[in-house]
Protein backbone atom coordinates (compact mmCIF):
# COMPACT_ATOMS: atom_id res chain seq x y z
CA UNK A 1 0.00 0.00 0.00
CA UNK A 2 2.39 2.39 0.97
CA UNK A 3 4.74 1.14 -2.36
CA UNK A 4 1.59 2.25 -4.04
CA UNK A 5 0.76 5.54 -2.57
CA UNK A 6 4.74 6.48 -3.34
CA UNK A 7 4.75 5.81 -6.78
CA UNK A 8 1.46 7.53 -7.06
CA UNK A 9 2.87 10.79 -5.39
CA UNK A 10 5.95 10.13 -7.71
CA UNK A 11 3.72 10.16 -10.53
CA UNK A 12 1.72 13.19 -9.71
CA UNK A 13 4.80 15.29 -9.03
CA UNK A 14 6.35 14.13 -12.36
CA UNK A 15 2.92 15.45 -13.81
CA UNK A 16 3.13 18.67 -12.06
CA UNK A 17 7.12 19.78 -12.97
CA UNK A 18 6.08 18.51 -16.44
CA UNK A 19 3.18 21.20 -16.26
CA UNK A 20 4.84 23.51 -15.14
CA UNK A 21 7.97 22.97 -17.88
CA UNK A 22 5.13 23.38 -20.46
CA UNK A 23 3.83 26.47 -19.13
CA UNK A 24 7.42 28.32 -19.03
CA UNK A 25 8.00 27.08 -22.86
CA UNK A 26 4.62 28.00 -23.72
CA UNK A 27 5.58 31.79 -22.36
CA UNK A 28 8.30 31.92 -24.42
CA UNK A 29 6.19 30.53 -27.43
CA UNK A 30 3.29 32.56 -27.01
CA UNK A 31 5.44 36.17 -26.60
CA UNK A 32 7.27 34.66 -29.48
CA UNK A 33 3.96 33.79 -31.83
CA UNK A 34 1.79 36.23 -31.25
CA UNK A 35 4.99 39.04 -32.05
CA UNK A 36 5.50 37.14 -35.46
CA UNK A 37 1.95 36.33 -35.69
CA UNK A 38 0.77 40.39 -35.17
CA UNK A 39 4.08 41.70 -37.20
CA UNK A 40 3.92 39.22 -40.57
CA UNK A 41 0.22 40.09 -40.52
CA UNK A 42 0.56 43.59 -40.51
CA UNK A 43 3.19 43.50 -42.94
CA UNK A 44 1.15 41.73 -45.21
CA UNK A 45 3.69 38.61 -45.16
CA UNK A 46 2.61 35.36 -46.82
CA UNK A 47 1.52 32.62 -44.69
CA UNK A 48 4.88 31.07 -44.46
CA UNK A 49 7.07 34.09 -43.77
CA UNK A 50 4.69 34.92 -41.16
CA UNK A 51 5.08 31.34 -39.59
CA UNK A 52 8.85 31.52 -40.44
CA UNK A 53 9.22 34.51 -38.18
CA UNK A 54 6.78 33.21 -35.65
CA UNK A 55 8.56 30.05 -35.15
CA UNK A 56 12.17 31.88 -35.23
CA UNK A 57 10.76 34.36 -32.31
CA UNK A 58 9.44 32.13 -30.30
CA UNK A 59 12.62 29.86 -30.17
CA UNK A 60 14.42 33.08 -28.93
CA UNK A 61 12.22 34.15 -26.39
CA UNK A 62 11.88 30.57 -25.17
CA UNK A 63 15.46 30.29 -24.96
CA UNK A 64 15.74 33.50 -23.09
CA UNK A 65 13.63 32.69 -20.26
CA UNK A 66 15.39 29.93 -19.42
CA UNK A 67 19.01 31.06 -19.55
CA UNK A 68 18.10 34.40 -17.88
CA UNK A 69 17.41 32.15 -14.13
CA UNK A 70 20.17 29.84 -15.24
CA UNK A 71 22.28 32.36 -15.44
CA UNK A 72 21.61 34.13 -11.82
CA UNK A 73 22.90 30.16 -10.37
CA UNK A 74 26.68 31.79 -11.61
CA UNK A 75 27.32 29.97 -14.56
CA UNK A 76 29.12 31.04 -18.03
CA UNK A 77 26.67 33.02 -20.50
CA UNK A 78 27.97 29.89 -22.89
CA UNK A 79 26.96 26.97 -20.32
CA UNK A 80 23.19 29.12 -19.62
CA UNK A 81 23.04 28.43 -23.52
CA UNK A 82 23.95 24.80 -23.42
CA UNK A 83 21.61 24.23 -20.88
CA UNK A 84 18.66 26.06 -22.67
CA UNK A 85 19.17 24.25 -26.00
CA UNK A 86 19.40 20.98 -24.00
CA UNK A 87 16.20 22.10 -22.26
CA UNK A 88 13.59 23.53 -24.30
CA UNK A 89 15.06 22.85 -28.03
CA UNK A 90 12.02 19.60 -28.31
CA UNK A 91 10.27 21.48 -26.12
CA UNK A 92 9.73 24.59 -28.19
CA UNK A 93 10.03 22.24 -31.74
CA UNK A 94 6.46 20.43 -30.61
CA UNK A 95 4.57 23.23 -29.76
CA UNK A 96 5.54 25.05 -32.50
CA UNK A 97 4.90 22.42 -35.24
CA UNK A 98 0.93 21.73 -33.15
CA UNK A 99 0.45 25.48 -32.74
CA UNK A 100 1.16 26.62 -36.32
CA UNK A 101 -0.26 23.11 -37.86
CA UNK A 102 -3.60 24.29 -35.59
CA UNK A 103 -3.59 27.82 -37.11
CA UNK A 104 -3.02 26.46 -40.66
CA UNK A 105 -6.10 24.06 -40.03
CA UNK A 106 -8.74 27.00 -38.94
CA UNK A 107 -9.95 27.99 -42.37
CA UNK A 108 -9.29 31.86 -42.41
CA UNK A 109 -7.10 31.90 -39.08
CA UNK A 110 -4.08 33.42 -40.60
CA UNK A 111 -6.13 35.60 -43.32
CA UNK A 112 -8.05 37.18 -40.92
CA UNK A 113 -6.67 40.87 -39.81
CA UNK A 114 -5.31 41.55 -36.39
CA UNK A 115 -8.48 43.46 -35.27
CA UNK A 116 -10.43 39.99 -36.62
CA UNK A 117 -12.12 38.10 -33.19
CA UNK A 118 -11.40 34.78 -35.38
CA UNK A 119 -7.25 35.41 -35.61
CA UNK A 120 -6.56 35.98 -31.74
CA UNK A 121 -9.53 33.05 -31.30
CA UNK A 122 -7.81 30.87 -33.42
CA UNK A 123 -4.15 31.80 -32.11
CA UNK A 124 -5.24 31.34 -28.05
CA UNK A 125 -6.80 28.02 -29.06
CA UNK A 126 -3.71 26.90 -31.19
CA UNK A 127 -1.76 28.14 -28.06
CA UNK A 128 -3.68 25.55 -26.10
CA UNK A 129 -4.02 22.60 -28.52
CA UNK A 130 -0.12 23.04 -27.86
CA UNK A 131 0.10 22.84 -24.25
CA UNK A 132 -1.89 19.72 -24.03
CA UNK A 133 -0.03 18.15 -26.37
CA UNK A 134 3.39 19.04 -24.67
CA UNK A 135 2.86 18.16 -21.10
CA UNK A 136 3.28 14.18 -21.76
CA UNK A 137 6.49 15.04 -24.30
CA UNK A 138 7.62 17.04 -20.91
CA UNK A 139 6.82 14.70 -18.83
CA UNK A 140 8.53 11.81 -20.62
CA UNK A 141 11.50 13.92 -21.10
CA UNK A 142 11.49 14.65 -17.52
CA UNK A 143 11.49 10.76 -16.51
CA UNK A 144 13.96 10.42 -18.79
CA UNK A 145 16.91 13.02 -17.04
CA UNK A 146 16.36 15.38 -19.83
CA UNK A 147 14.25 18.26 -20.76
CA UNK A 148 13.71 20.70 -18.15
CA UNK A 149 15.23 18.34 -15.40
CA UNK A 150 18.33 19.75 -16.85
CA UNK A 151 17.33 23.06 -15.40
CA UNK A 152 16.78 22.04 -11.95
CA UNK A 153 19.82 21.50 -10.47
CA UNK A 154 20.77 25.35 -11.60
CA UNK A 155 17.64 26.87 -10.28
CA UNK A 156 18.69 25.42 -6.49
CA UNK A 157 22.06 26.90 -6.96
CA UNK A 158 24.38 24.04 -8.97
CA UNK A 159 26.88 25.34 -10.80
CA UNK A 160 28.19 21.88 -12.68
CA UNK A 161 25.94 19.18 -14.92
CA UNK A 162 27.53 16.41 -16.33
CA UNK A 163 24.83 16.54 -19.49
CA UNK A 164 26.03 19.82 -20.59
CA UNK A 165 29.40 21.05 -19.23
CA UNK A 166 30.98 17.05 -18.66
CA UNK A 167 32.28 18.42 -15.66
CA UNK A 168 31.31 15.85 -13.19
CA UNK A 169 34.09 14.25 -12.81
CA UNK A 170 36.22 17.19 -12.45
CA UNK A 171 34.37 18.02 -9.62
CA UNK A 172 34.37 14.42 -8.37
CA UNK A 173 37.96 14.36 -8.20
CA UNK A 174 38.14 17.62 -6.92
CA UNK A 175 35.88 16.30 -3.85
CA UNK A 176 38.06 13.09 -3.79
CA UNK A 177 41.34 15.77 -3.53
CA UNK A 178 39.70 17.51 -0.80
CA UNK A 179 38.86 14.17 1.08
CA UNK A 180 42.15 13.33 1.01
CA UNK A 181 43.44 16.53 2.15
CA UNK A 182 41.07 16.53 5.31
CA UNK A 183 42.33 13.26 6.57
CA UNK A 184 46.14 14.15 5.98
CA UNK A 185 45.37 16.99 8.29
CA UNK A 186 43.49 15.54 10.28
CA UNK A 187 46.29 12.50 10.32
CA UNK A 188 49.08 15.09 11.14
CA UNK A 189 47.73 16.69 13.81
CA UNK A 190 46.97 13.19 15.59
CA UNK A 191 50.61 12.40 15.25
CA UNK A 192 51.87 16.01 16.47
CA UNK A 193 49.33 15.72 19.15
CA UNK A 194 51.10 11.46 19.85
CA UNK A 195 54.79 13.30 19.67
CA UNK A 196 53.71 15.78 22.20
CA UNK A 197 53.03 13.22 24.89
Amino acid sequence: MVCGMTEANANANLTRLAITATLHCLTGCAIGEVLGMVIGTALGWSDLSTIALAVGLAFLFGYALTVRPVLRSGVPLRTAIKVALVADTVSIAVMEVVDNGVMLAIPGAMEAGLTSVVFWASLAGALAVAFVVTVPVNRALIARGRGHAVTHRYHHGGHGDATVDHDHGAGHEDGHRGHAGHQDHVGHEGHVGHADH
